[in-house]
């Protein structure tokens, strides 16, 4: 059983809480921007958490080439949950590659420059960065006037 594989089950079923308050939402207000937090939508932000997967795992961590996402061709809660079923694919392909291996250093280009970072590292980053965006994403709701459920990581069944 590998430990990091037990955490992303965590995340992806307290994210599902998360997709279920937006499912309550109309389309308007799920992509609705928001000038006080940078203009940014529910929307936005969850295009942003799947490309950081996408881009710092797939692209970084396996060598992909994946293109970076464009908010505006996800119309809805349904569309954005078939993208994050692809995003757990690559999730889980890249926990599975390096299971045994996370001490391993890439040359990773970040912010004009090159660093060397492991593979954990990479994981860590993307699951933290989605944590932080799902922060944002509930001070949305609550300035669209929805109210989010509790927020703390799930339990493992």
């Amino acid at each position: 059983m590998n430990i990091l594989t037990n955490q992303y089950e965590m995340i992806k079923r307290t994210r599902e809480s998360l997709f279920q308050m937006c499912e309550t939402m109309s389309p308007a207000a799920y992509s609705q921007t928001i000038d006080a937090l940078g203009g940014e939508s529910i929307r936005n932000l969850h295009v942003h958490v799947s490309d950081c997967y996408r881009i710092w795992l797939g692209v970084r961590g396996l060598g992909r080439t994946i293109p970076k996402l464009k908010p505006e061709f996800i119309r809805d809660v349904k569309e954005m949950r078939a993208l994050f079923e692809k995003t757990d694919l690559l999730v889980d392909e890249f926990l599975h590659h390096f299971k045994d291996n996370w001490d391993a250093d890439i040359q990773a280009s970040w912010m004009s420059e090159t660093a060397e970072l492991s593979e954990l590292w990479l994981f860590t980053h993307c699951t933290t960065h989605e944590f932080h965006h799902r922060g944002q994403i509930t001070k949305i709701a609550r300035l669209l006037g929805t109210i989010p459920p509790k927020m703390n990581l799930s339990k493992i069944k």
